[in-house]
């Protein structure tokens, strides 16, 4: 019998105003399973609530076998540390998450063989996966997950971006776990009770640094051959910017094999970030998948005879005066009235055009797409190119030139030259600066005038959170306000989603009114293997599940 919930009890009373929604409209299918699925309920159970079925997997796949993925090679760290999907992928057939997001919106437990969530989202069970093992034979206990847990909210960690998924278990007095907050009544129960509510702790445990480490081995670098991990790869080299190779570990009994790890051997091998050197990587058949297919290539890589695969995401791209940053003695992005005349000189359609090869849809400059649930749709952004460069001269920066850096890799590159065209045609005063992705990367959020990607999450007060909340980690704007912390705050704690869409549009009117951001579009994404690969479709936040891919037989 196919279970309705994950721990096989009644689903949680939200979840039927949730299906009401949806019948409504007011709540898209991808909304729903997101919502149901992060209350406890299978993603079968969900659908068919609504009366639809879940995806269906693709066929049957043979044994064995070498993959070669195109994809960038970063510099390692531990997990807590990852900025980047590519990160995660590197490291994913080894440590594997509590929880993972899939293509249809759903939430579905990895080493978690369920969870429970009382009513106002402040008391979370986690039932762990019975069976685990360690690569080293050591078993997979509570005793893990609550080591990780206590690790994923230390704040003194420099780097972390974890804390900000942990919302109210991170005491704002010590900088780490809730005393109190966690309790381990057996080797196989988790308990967490958090003093405020909180609906998108699911969310954050399948987000890619949320990678679970032995208790042991907190805080180490996991790019290494004899790395601890429940996963059935193990590392066999490892060249930043080069080749980093994995392959199936045979001193170990993974507990998915029966479902999984059919491939022998997976190279990810990093050309460069110019998709022109995708494209000779592909005609010199030294990769069978391409990591992520941009612009105009998607259709020149398509004509190579790989197969296309696609997504519409929130993905996206910001464009950002950081507020602290200081510039010939002055600290330019902290006046609003700047950042509004940067805001009202860029028309983002024509950055989607020129910047994204119209592969997206126009976004709204805060950061919230329909794509999330509780979404409001606000008015047309109003255009105001005239007036954009008296609002910069009232503030005494007419002469003042502007510096925009950007990573120097195809769209980004491009969706910046395309906003800086339309500064200087607004008569604002603009340079260019691109620079190497190491470079980029190191100062991503201390650069006082830059563009940024951000990717996919399922739900909009994540990235909110991480992005613009005070303090925040990745906040990289130097956004600080009270009113935009506290709705934040109201808006974690509402599970319904007609009562936090109220909150959500507010939060959405200050980003706007505080012209925190210029984000042009929201990105389809897309990418490309060879026929006959099976599970490689691109997802939504750029994971290769490459323990779940395998060839065609």
């Amino acid at each position: 019998m196919t279970r309705t919930t994950l721990n096989g009890k009644p689903v949680h009373p939200a979840v039927i105003s949730f299906a009401r929604a949806h019948r409504s409209g007011t709540l898209s299918r991808r909304e729903f399973l997101s919502h149901a699925t992060a209350l406890g309920m299978t993603a079968t159970g969900a659908a068919a609530l609504i009366g639809t079925r879940p995806a269906r997997a693709e066929g049957h796949i043979q044994q064995g076998g070498t993959l070669r993925i195109q994809m960038e090679v970063h510099a390692s760290s531990e997990p807590r540390l990852y900025q980047w999907p590519e990160m995660g992928n590197q490291t994913r057939g080894l440590l594997e998450y509590l929880v993972q997001y899939n293509a249809d919106g759903s939430f579905e437990p990895v080493l978690l063989d369920a969870w429970e969530v009382n009513e106002d989202a402040t008391e979370y069970r986690l039932f762990l996966r019975q069976g685990v093992t360690w690569n080293n034979g050591d078993p997979f206990t509570a005793a893990d997950v609550a080591a990780n847990i206590e690790g994923w909210c230390d704040t003194t960690v420099e780097g972390s971006s974890m804390p900000g998924r942990m919302g109210p278990l991170v005491d704002p007095s010590t900088g780490q776990l809730v005393e109190g907050a966690l309790q381990t009544p057996d080797d196989h129960t988790v308990i967490l009770t958090l003093p405020t509510p909180d609906i998108t702790l699911i969310a954050g445990l399948a987000d890619y640094p949320s990678a679970i480490v032995h208790r042991d081995h907190i805080g180490e670098n996991h790019m290494t051959p004899d790395a601890i991990g429940t996963g059935a790869y193990r590392l066999e080299s490892y060249v930043e910017g080069d080749k980093s190779v994995w392959v199936r570990n045979p001193d170990h009994t993974w507990w998915n094999a029966a479902n999984g790890a059919h491939l022998d051997r997976i190279e990810f091998i990093d050309v460069g970030t110019d998709p022109a050197a995708v494209v000779t990587a592909i005609e010199d058949d030294t990769v069978d998948m391409v990591y992520e297919t941009v612009g105009e290539f998607v259709d020149i890589v398509t004509g190579l005879g790989f197969t296309e695969s696609a997504a519409e995401t929130a993905a996206t791209i910001v464009i950002r005066g950081n507020a602290n940053a200081e510039v010939e003695g002055i600290r330019p992005y902290s006046d609003v009235r700047v950042r509004n005349s940067i805001a009202m000189a860029i028309d983002n359609a024509i950055c989607l055009e020129i910047g994204y090869a119209n592969r997206g849809t126009v976004a709204e400059n805060h950061h919230v797409s329909p794509l999330h649930p509780a979404y409001a749709e606000l008015p047309p952004l109003e255009g105001g190119r005239k007036g954009a460069v008296h609002l910069m001269e009232s503030v005494g920066l007419g002469p003042f030139t502007h510096e925009l850096i950007s990573l120097d890799d195809g769209w980004e590159r491009d969706t910046a030259d395309a906003a800086a065209a339309q500064l200087r045609d607004a008569g604002i005063r603009v340079e260019r600066r691109v620079v190497p992705g190491n470079e980029y990367w190191a100062n991503w959020q201390t650069y006082p005038f830059s563009a940024t990607t951000w990717n996919h999450r399922p739900l909009a007060t994540q990235v909110l959170g991480l992005a613009y909340a005070s303090g925040g980690v990745w906040n990289e704007t130097g956004f600080a306000d009270e009113e935009f912390d506290a709705t934040l705050a109201e808006a974690n704690a509402l599970a319904d989603p007609d009562a936090r869409r109220e909150k959500i549009r507010r939060l959405q009117e200050i980003l706007q009114e505080q012209a925190v951001i210029v984000q042009p579009f929201w990105r389809t994404i897309y990418n490309h293997r060879k026929e006959g690969i099976v599970g490689a479709d691109i997802h939504p936040q750029f994971e290769i599940r490459y323990q779940y891919i395998g060839f065609d037989g």
